[in-house]
């Protein structure tokens, strides 16, 4: 396994982040303990989840999963990097969602006692909450950081200048504010290229992308699939829309000998101001395949086709659209 520092922190994680979504709604408890265990035996060491993952089967579930997992000792939690978020509603009542000080601490207690632990590692705002003063957010973050149950701060789904916006705030207050982001970003959806990933380089922000087959688009979706995302209603409609592309694509994959996923994969990594992607396995043989991922050096010639098949939104603000 490789690692990398979380942004401009001295935490070394690894270069795959264990994302759980799964765990739950279509893993069951049994084999998310397996996926957790071999991904352990592989050295990922950055597991990522977050409250409101469980559903359609119930709020919280996969964060109670993982503390079982846990619970069974053996070193388990001293070994890994553990990420979760707030902001989704968590219950019916005004104050059950959202990042005031109000719900980040119940948000956090509760995480806590779902996953069986003391601390969470990198906690992450799921989404930029705009009814909320950033002195009220960074207050009950500090708060939280004295009491030791929390360490980092990360954002998810943020913009460019929310990041800007974030950083200044904590910067007031000499706090160290965020560390990492957490964005939709794949070969087929490049939009944050345009500010998310500048603001990221320039304040040391480690960048985790999210989807980074696109739902399984990326991962041969020319391929018959009986079951899981590929399989889907929607995303069969996308495969269509998108065919001529992905036939490219695919071949261009076979050309290099490799597949499509893992050559997505090593297409993020190849962007040094990606930390780690988050790969969701539903199945071990998901997790065991995407390893193959950290081998792949794409050359300068190979990024360019992608680049070609799959083409950004013109490089960064402004320029990719200005002067």
């Amino acid at each position: 396994m490789k690692y990398a520092n979380l942004g401009r922190t001295g935490l070394k994680v690894s270069r795959l982040c264990l994302g759980t979504m799964n765990f739950g709604p279509r893993t069951s408890k049994e084999d998310s303990f397996r996926i957790m265990d071999r991904a352990l035996e592989q050295g990922i060491n950055f597991f990522d989840t977050a409250n409101r993952y469980g559903m359609p089967k119930g709020v919280g579930l996969t964060e109670e999963i993982i503390g079982r997992w846990l619970a069974q000792g053996g070193g388990r939690r001293e070994q890994i990097v553990l990420a979760t978020k707030v902001f989704g509603p968590m219950g019916d009542g005004p104050n059950d969602r959202g990042l005031s000080a109000y719900h980040i601490r119940r948000a956090c207690e509760d995480s806590l006692r779902r996953l069986q632990t003391e601390r969470v590692d990198l906690y992450q705002m799921h989404h930029i909450e705009r009814s909320t003063p950033w002195e009220e957010i960074w207050q009950a973050m500090e708060q939280l950081v004295r009491e030791g149950k929390l360490l980092y701060m990360g954002s998810s789904n943020f913009a460019g200048w929310h990041i800007a916006q974030a950083q200044a705030a904590a910067q007031a207050r000499n706090f160290m504010g965020l560390v990492s982001e957490q964005s939709l970003y794949n070969l087929n959806a490049r939009t944050i290229e345009l500010e998310v990933v500048p603001a990221c380089r320039a304040y040391g922000l480690g960048l985790v992308p999210w989807s980074p087959l696109g739902g399984g688009l990326l991962a041969g979706a020319l391929e018959s699939a009986d079951e899981g995302r590929r399989a889907s209603e929607g995303m069969q409609k996308t495969v269509e829309e998108k065919r001529e592309q992905l036939d490219t694509y695919e071949g261009f994959c076979r050309e290099l000998g490799e597949k499509p996923a893992d050559v997505a994969l090593a297409w993020l990594l190849s962007n040094p101001v990606v930390t780690a992607p988050i790969i969701g396995p539903r199945t071990m043989a998901q997790l065991d395949g995407s390893l193959r991922a950290l081998e792949i050096e794409l050359p300068e010639e190979a990024l360019a086709k992608l680049d070609e098949i799959w083409p950004g939104p013109g490089g960064e603000a402004p320029e990719a659209y200005a002067w």
